[in-house]
């Protein structure tokens, strides 16, 4: 009986090295999310246009590949983990793109909510403003990373415009296949 059981973990041992060799060979594609517009800084086009700053408050462009299977529906938000605020700030919340929703051009959050895809849901940020509101730098704060993510959803979230950040938070938590993230930093000496 050891013989078998032996001879049977040095099968599938072997099965479990070919599975992993087949798949680093075949370059197993992984949920991804890019953008033409952003680098490793965000840029005045980017900030906000209130507060005392003078941006273009342009929500970025974001292109996305390879969702999960299952996929129903796509979220994106923007998170400011270092906001002087003990629990960060949300700039763009933004749930129920369209499974077939693949992109997002430039402004389609802010400046130019025409773009957004039919039935999409811009719901309050932290500014309680609907939609993206770029960064604020404030002085002496330091640096900010800004944390943009696409998050690929079992299903439609079942929430209205109104739903504040943390309460979409928790249903994306509960609701969400896969995520892609970009972080792009905004420096304040």
């Amino acid at each position: 009986m050891k013989s078998f059981s032996i001879t049977r973990l040095i099968a599938i041992g072997a099965f479990v090295i070919t599975a992993f060799t087949t798949q680093a060979q075949t370059g197993a594609k992984t949920f991804t999310l890019k953008s033409a517009g952003l680098g490793g800084q965000l840029t005045k086009e980017f900030y906000y246009n209130d507060w005392g700053v003078n941006g273009g408050n342009i929500s970025p462009d974001l292109l996305w590949e390879n969702a999960p299977e299952g996929t129903q529906a796509f979220a994106v938000t923007m998170y400011d983990a270092a906001a002087p605020t003990g629990s960060g700030w949300w700039h763009w919340v933004l749930f129920n793109l369209p499974k077939d929703t693949k992109s997002l051009k430039a402004g389609a959050g802010s400046t130019h909510p025409e773009l957004l895809p039919a039935g999409s849901i811009s719901s309050l940020n932290d500014f309680k403003k609907y939609g993206y509101g770029g960064p604020v730098p404030i002085p002496a704060s330091g640096y900010h990373p800004y944390v943009i993510t696409v998050y690929a959803l079992k299903t439609k979230l079942n929430l209205d415009k109104d739903a504040n950040p943390a309460l979409v938070g928790f249903n994306l938590s509960a609701n969400t296949i896969a995520k892609a993230s970009i972080v792009s930093y905004v420096y304040v000496p």
